[in-house]
């Protein structure tokens, strides 16, 4: 009898329309791969040489100032310029279109030393009221059609300077998953007059298979079709467009699931636990989008150990993601740990 254990299947991810492989039975497979060395993480709170922290000089001259709370300032090496002609290049199959933009990066901490886990609650709010602020602000230009909130936790996820911080990219078109998101919702919405993700968390609250961690107003859960070995996702219990919806108890109820979810994270191999994480949410400047419901992914790389990193490769690469570890027994595991952080107890 079919079991989803034990046996390959695929599953739909509600959310895009892929479908990703599932194979249980490889976790038994013993690992002659590549193993990844430890970072450091025992950084000082304030590094002279570090371009992020307050009152220090940027790559671009810039002075940082003595900021105390969360702090934002404009990409010195921004991926999208707002000041980009507009114009195509349309040559038979050979296509391509100008795309400008508004780059910003955000500190989440004066601290060099700390990351979202080990921070307090009350810091976290200060960035997530950096991000409604960003919202806001960003969604003024016209041109901006999406913005995207997200972070790079860690060396082994490229990022570039270990200073806690996040980006925000508002672009002047949707981008490709987002434009995936918007069609599944769009298309959920019009058939049955609510939201997509509004009855998907129903279905989990009602397995709880999958949840991590739930409060008044968000639960944490790996989704039923969860591509990374330990890949998560928040959702708002509200039907909200946006960040900037949120009332001031969902706020401090955000922050709180936040550093929960990221210490579980960092308990799983004792380290300071690397992932791309960011928020989805409607499209700005492009009508009204009552489809869409707020949500926040969680991308981490680790495996089986801190030092067994998964690799999209092959398989992955040239037909559809592959995991071995079910989301339901990666739930059940990051439900068991501590959401206190290992360093705090």
């Amino acid at each position: 009898m079919f079991d989803l254990k034990e046996h390959s299947h695929t599953r739909l991810n509600i959310l895009t329309g892929d479908w990703i492989l599932v194979s249980p039975h490889r976790m038994k497979r013993p690992w002659q791969g590549k193993v990844e060395d430890l970072p450091a993480d025992n950084r000082p709170a304030y590094d002279a040489g570090c371009y992020l922290c307050p009152g220090n000089k940027r790559s671009d001259g810039s002075m940082n100032p003595a900021y105390e709370n969360a702090y934002v300032f404009t990409n010195d090496f921004s991926a999208l310029l707002s000041d980009t002609p507009t114009g195509e290049y349309n040559n038979s199959l050979l296509q391509a279109k100008s795309e400008s933009g508004i780059c910003r990066v955000i500190c989440f901490s004066p601290d060099h030393s700390l990351t979202l886990p080990l921070m307090s609650e009350q810091a976290i709010e200060k960035v997530i009221e950096l991000w409604q602020n960003e919202f806001a602000e960003l969604s003024k230009h016209s041109f901006i059609k999406y913005i995207q909130i997200f972070e790079n936790k860690g060396e082994i996820m490229g990022c570039s300077n270990p200073h806690p911080h996040g980006q925000v990219w508002a672009s002047s078109s949707i981008p490709l998953e987002l434009s995936k998101e918007t069609t599944q919702q769009q298309n959920y919405f019009q058939q049955h007059g609510k939201s997509l993700l509004s009855d998907y968390l129903q279905t989990e609250l009602q397995q709880q298979e999958r949840i991590i961690i739930e409060n008044e107003h968000f639960v944490a859960l790996v989704p039923f079709w969860a591509v990374w070995p330990y890949e998560t996702m928040i959702v708002s219990k509200r039907h909200v467009q946006h960040v900037l919806q949120f009332t001031d108890e969902e706020k401090t109820a955000l922050a709180s699931i936040l550093k929960q979810l990221t210490a579980k994270y960092d308990n799983l191999f004792h380290v300071s636990f690397p992932y791309s994480a960011g928020m989805h949410q409607s499209p700005v400047n492009d009508g009204v989008h009552e489809e869409w419901h707020w949500h926040m992914h969680f991308y981490p790389p680790l495996l089986r150990s801190a030092t067994v990193k998964k690799f999209m490769v092959g398989y992955e690469m040239l037909a559809n993601p592959q995991r071995d570890i079910t989301a339901e027994t990666a739930a059940a595991t990051l439900r068991s740990l501590s959401a206190i952080h290992y360093k705090e107890q």
